[in-house]
């Protein structure tokens, strides 16, 4: 219980602090820093793609017990795909006569549908992985349970 007032006071500590460095900022500077942040989860996810290629192929190629499930972690693995390729796509920087709050919303939303992609990206690489056997990178671990 006292590990989470502490972690409580933490993040309310933490989310003060931001909003009084963003105070200081102008809100160009917020707009630019909210869009980086943004740009950052997009890159990070984007590192991710050749995984959720080279998985999809190791997937048609194992000779499995189970090919429901592979095919199962194929479909997750292209549901993941499509949806970076979605959010790429209906993307679109907010022109500067934007009133700052609607950029600010606008970001905000942006970064809450980009982190649903990379928790749907995580989690079909994870699952393929597990289907395979491997680990990040390790085919030599069997599945075990």
């Amino acid at each position: 219980m006292k590990f989470f007032r502490s972690t409580s006071f933490f993040c309310l500590l933490g989310a003060l602090l931001l909003s009084s460095c963003l105070s200081l900022q102008s809100e160009e500077q917020q707009a630019e820093a909210a869009e980086k942040a943004v740009m950052a989860k997009h890159d990070e996810f984007m590192a991710q793609m050749d995984q959720l290629y080279t998985l999809r192929q190791q997937l048609q190629r194992a000779t499995l017990p189970d090919t429901t499930e592979a095919g199962r972690r194929r479909r997750s693995l292209l549901r993941a795909d499509a949806a970076m390729m979605g959010w790429m796509h209906q993307y679109r920087r907010p022109a500067d006569t934007v009133a700052h709050e609607q950029v600010m919303a606008y970001f905000a939303a942006q970064e809450h549908k980009i982190d649903s992609v990379g928790r749907l990206m995580r989690n079909s690489i994870d699952s393929a992985r597990l289907v395979l056997g491997t680990k990040a990178g390790n085919s030599s671990n069997s599945s075990t349970k």
